[in-house]
């Protein structure tokens, strides 16, 4: 069974970026550009890990990741945020608010990929 990897990013060049990388690995992808439409993404597609974008319309990527990991179902699913809010005190609050990993955009895909499979790896075990 294939990786299942929720995607939530409002632009999308950058959807397209994360899109063709992940297809490359096979994974299965779910793509959100809502954060209205997170939660019941992640409840209908049940990821294996998320991408959070951190600026979004109608919600903020730091309160979905805080609603996710609050909620007992969804909890264990490790969330990637990747942002342009790339300050010490900005990495602080998103890991706080329950984000496993962190990538400041713009970035490469080698620290996208190496990031990934660090998550997974701990999901795992």
């Amino acid at each position: 069974m294939a990786t299942k990897v929720l995607i939530v990013e409002d632009d999308l060049l950058n959807r397209m970026f994360y899109e063709a990388v992940f297809s490359q690995r096979g994974y299965e992808l779910m793509l959100v550009d809502d954060g209205a439409r997170v939660l019941e993404a992640v409840d209908q597609f049940e990821p294996d890990l998320i991408t959070m974008d951190i600026h979004l319309p109608h919600v903020s990527g730091r309160k979905l990741i805080r609603d996710i990991k609050d909620n007992p179902e969804t909890a264990r699913i490790p969330i990637l945020a990747i942002t342009a809010y790339a300050g010490k005190r900005d990495e602080e609050g998103i890991r706080r608010a329950g984000a496993a990993g962190y990538l400041a955009k713009p970035l490469s895909i080698h620290s996208l990929l190496r990031e990934v499979d660090n998550l997974l790896e701990e999901r795992v075990h």
